[in-house]
C-alpha cells in the first residue's frame, strides 16, 4: 500500500517544477497528439539568463522516439531518444533568442503527450515576450543565362511559276490536261496562286499589276518582286477582276502522288480546286514541299485554251544571336522573430 501510494503521489505532482518560488514564469503547458510516422515542432523565446525548466509525458506511458530543443538556427541545447516521461529538465539560457521545441514519433501510431514549458528569468527579463512572430522575406538573387535574339530578319519575294500552259480540248490526240510541278522555298510564311484562262485572264492581271503601281505605298512599290500576288499573299489588296465571261478550266493543286492519281483518273486529293474563268488565293497550308503541282483539264470538246499560271511565295529568312542577360529569381521564406 505504501508504495502505490508513492506512484499516486508521484503523479499528481508531475509538471510541478522544483522551484516554487515567484520567480517562476509559465510558458507554455499543452496537451496534444503526435500522429503516427509525424512529428510537431512548437517555438518560444527567452532571454539570456533565463534558467528553462521542460517537463514531458506520454499519457500511455508509450515511448516518443525523439524530443529535442534547439536555439535557432542549429544549435541543439538538449534531445532525448525513445522516452515517455521527462522531469524538470532545466536549461541555462545563455543567449536570448528563438527556441524550437521538437516531438517526433516513428511509429505508426499516434502518441498522446502533455508538455510544460517554464521559465526563471534573470532579474532584466521578468516582463520578456517569449511569443514568437513570423514574416515573411523575399531574397532576390541574379544567374547569367544566355538569351536568344533575333538580330535580323529578311522578307523575300519568290515569283516561283510565271507560266503560259497550253490545254488541249477534250478531242485532241494529246489529251486535254496538263500538270506541272512547283516548290516552295524554305522558312515561307504564306503563298498565293493566279490562274487565268486566255487573254482575258492574262489582261485581268495586267490590270491589276497597274492598280497595284498606282495605290500601293512607296516602301511596298521599291520592293523586289512586288505584285498583285505579292500583296495577296502578304494578306493586301490583289486588285485583281473577277472574269464574267470567256472560256473556263478545271484546276486542281495537289500534293505529292496524287498528281499521278489525277492523271490516270483514280481518286485524289486535292489541296485546292475551281472550275474559273480566273481564280486567285492566298495560301497558308502547306508551308513548305518541293512535289506541289498544279493540274489542269480543259472540257471544252473542240477549242484549247491558254492558261496564264503565277505562284509568288513570301519567305522569311531570320539570323538569330545569343547574348548574356541577367535573369531575377525571387524567393520567400519564412521568418521568425521576437517583440521586445
Amino acid at each position: 500500500m505504501k508504495i502505490l501510494r508513492l506512484i499516486t503521489v508521484t503523479a499528481a505532482a508531475f509538471f510541478h517544477t522544483s522551484s516554487q518560488g515567484q520567480n517562476t514564469i509559465d510558458v507554455a503547458e499543452s496537451t496534444l497528439k503526435v500522429s503516427g510516422l509525424s512529428e510537431e515542432i512548437f517555438y518560444y523565446g527567452f532571454s539570456e539568463g533565463d534558467q528553462l525548466i521542460f517537463s514531458f509525458e506520454e499519457l500511455n506511458r508509450k515511448e516518443l522516439k525523439e524530443i529535442e530543443i534547439i536555439e535557432l538556427p542549429a544549435s541543439s541545447k538538449f534531445m532525448d531518444y525513445k522516452t515517455a516521461r521527462i522531469d524538470n529538465k532545466t536549461i541555462t539560457i545563455t543567449n536570448t533568442g528563438i527556441y524550437k521545441f521538437r516531438f517526433s514519433n516513428s511509429a505508426l501510431t499516434g502518441r498522446i503527450c502533455k508538455f510544460k514549458i517554464q521559465r526563471i528569468p534573470a532579474d532584466q527579463s521578468k516582463k520578456f515576450n517569449t511569443n514568437v512572430y513570423w514574416k515573411t522575406v523575399y531574397d532576390t538573387t541574379y544567374t547569367t543565362v544566355q538569351e536568344k535574339y533575333l538580330i535580323k530578319s529578311d522578307t523575300i519575294i519568290n515569283n516561283i511559276t510565271d507560266q503560259v500552259a497550253k490545254v488541249h480540248s477534250q478531242g485532241n490526240m494529246d489529251g486535254n490536261k496538263s500538270y506541272f510541278n512547283f516548290s516552295l522555298p524554305p522558312n515561307t510564311i504564306s503563298w498565293s496562286y493566279y490562274i487565268g484562262v486566255d487573254q482575258g485572264g492574262m489582261q485581268a492581271y495586267q490590270n491589276a499589276t497597274a492598280l497595284l503601281a498606282k495605290n500601293a505605298g512607296p516602301i511596298a512599290s521599291k520592293l523586289p518582286g512586288y505584285g498583285p500576288l505579292a500583296s495577296l499573299a502578304l494578306g493586301g489588296a490583289s486588285y485583281i477582276a473577277q472574269l464574267q465571261s470567256g472560256e473556263d478550266i478545271d484546276f486542281w493543286i495537289v500534293q505529292g502522288d496524287n498528281a499521278n492519281l489525277w492523271q490516270s483518273d483514280q481518286q485524289f486529293y486535292y489541296i485546292k480546286k475551281g472550275k474559273v474563268l480566273n481564280d486567285y488565293s492566298r495560301m497558308l497550308s502547306p508551308l513548305k514541299g518541293n512535289n506541289l503541282f498544279v493540274c489542269l483539264s480543259n472540257d471544252n470538246a473542240i477549242t484549247g485554251v491558254q492558261v496564264t499560271v503565277k505562284i509568288t511565295a513570301i519567305s522569311v529568312n531570320e539570323e538569330w544571336g545569343l547574348r548574356p542577360i541577367q535573369k531575377m529569381h525571387i524567393s520567400s521564406k519564412q521568418v521568425a522573430y521576437l517583440k521586445n
